[in-house]
């Protein structure tokens, strides 16, 4: 694919009833109830371009999270924005929308469930996050795989699109608990739902007019969870601040060269036990900060 300029994402200013954005248009909270939650980006994705964004505040006493897709209608034509994404926005025939659950499970292609109309909704089986009977990761080829470190691997590939991972995995603020998180977040077992969990999506050419739809959380790729989506009318971001999600924060994604600040901190990062070994480090204190994702 050809790189395209990065451009700085905002939320649409068409939004559910609920929703009060901030002064940048890059947060957006549900001040009452659990639903007129629903938000679009405000302008139309590109293709591989991602819209990725981070849970900041959670709501007790709630059943349901957040809900993200894309959708064809441009929002500034919306008589009024849906109470509801699913199944109000989606009825509409030209939106799809997933709920994200608390234990959201990787789609894997199967050869055998055949995809739908040209609607595009594809089939597939949903297994937890490709894992074996004993709990290990399996390859294609039936055998066990080591789990994926958060620093393997500089960037996600879809099919043609490659975004850089820095920014797609959410992590813990520094604190007193921080070693004992390191390792469920370089293993990407952060919980969907969770407080500082990122959750974003794309779509990915797919021949002519055609692109699938790919939701991606904490840096892995959930699959194609719709196939054959139409791309010949922009396509925009669609997130629901639903039920237990009170608060997301849009989180900007460079697809340049890394700066050489991101090269030191990964250096760094790569030479430590966990992030709060970083304070004994000989570091001005503005890049230990930094180094921990402060």
């Amino acid at each position: 694919m050809e790189p395209f300029p990065d451009q700085f994402m905002e939320f649409h200013p068409v939004h559910g009833t609920n929703i009060r954005l901030d002064i940048s248009g890059t947060q957006a909270t549900r001040v009452e109830s659990f639903a007129n939650g629903v938000c679009f980006s405000k302008n139309p994705l590109k293709p591989g371009e991602i819209f990725l964004i981070e849970i900041e505040e959670k709501e007790l006493g709630w059943c349901g999270h957040l809900r993200v897709g894309l959708t064809a209608r441009d929002p500034g034509s919306l008589e009024a924005v849906p109470e509801y994404s699913i199944p109000d926005l989606t009825d509409l025939e030209d939106s799809w929308i997933f709920a994200i659950t608390r234990n959201h499970n990787k789609i894997l292609d199967d050869p055998e469930v055949q995809e739908a109309g040209d609607g595009g909704l594809a089939g597939g089986r949903r297994l937890g996050r490709g894992e074996d009977e004993h709990g290990g990761e399996v390859d294609a080829g039936g055998g066990n795989m080591k789990p994926k470190m958060f620093f393997t691997d500089s960037h996600l590939c879809i099919d043609s699109v490659c975004i850089p991972r820095d920014k797609l995995v959410g992590r813990s603020r520094p604190g007193r608990y921080s070693h004992i998180l390191d390792d469920l977040y370089k293993t990407n077992t952060l919980p969907p739902t969770a407080r500082r969990s990122r959750i974003g999506v794309l779509y990915a050419p797919k021949g002519r007019d055609r692109a699938d739809m790919h939701i991606v959380i904490n840096g892995e790729d959930m699959g194609a969870s719709a196939k054959g989506i139409p791309t010949t009318r922009p396509l925009y971001a669609v997130v629901d601040v639903f039920a237990a999600t009170k608060c997301v924060r849009i989180v900007q994604v460079e697809y340049g060269f890394s700066s050489l600040q991101t090269l030191c901190r990964k250096a760094i990062q790569k030479h430590v036990v966990h992030r709060m070994a970083i304070d004994w480090l000989e570091l001005p204190e503005a890049l230990k900060h930094y180094c921990k994702y402060e």
